[in-house]
């Protein structure tokens, strides 16, 4: 072995990156073709539903939506798009799915469940409602036991 290749072989093994190799990671649930799949079917979904509702808004718009409603088109717009890059990463772009989740939740939580409970639902809140319950259809194509496995139980990176 010449030094040429000593050096190299001592920048590899004490590389501070992960070598990805699955014998190297720690034991956490993985994730099979049929979830991976599933996953896919979300991002699908994600993508498509706001490729078709959002996107024309968002091309074809007037001035008086931009102002009333600009934010929300683009921020569902670009969420759409982004899910995109689930189609090759289903695992990486987890928390896309999770943030469809949450700020569902807190929608229906903060915002419908008072207006229901005041009696005040009005046709726009009541479409509204009926377009953020779609997400139960991601429920259970979530790897759930992978997310509380690498969300909740593993450790976060370190701070310095």
């Amino acid at each position: 072995m010449d030094v040429q290749d000593a050096s190299n072989m001592s920048s590899v093994v004490a590389s501070p990156v992960p070598s990805g190799d699955a014998r190297s990671r720690t034991a956490s649930p993985e994730i099979s073709v049929f979830r991976l799949y599933t996953l896919r079917l979300a991002y699908l979904i994600l993508a498509l539903g706001l490729g078709v509702y959002v996107w024309p808004v968002v091309l074809n718009h007037t001035n008086g939506l931009a102002i009333a409603e600009g934010v929300r088109f683009a921020l569902l717009a670009g969420l759409g798009t982004t899910a995109v890059l689930g189609f090759r990463y289903p695992v990486q772009m987890l928390p896309l799915l999770l943030f469809e989740l949450i700020w569902k939740g807190i929608y229906l939580i903060a915002f419908a469940m008072p207006l229901w409970s005041a009696h005040q639902i009005n046709a726009a809140a009541a479409e509204d409602i009926k377009a953020v319950l779609m997400v139960v259809i991601f429920l259970p194509l979530i790897p759930w036991r992978y997310v509380f496995a690498h969300y909740v139980l593993k450790p976060g990176d370190r701070w310095r």
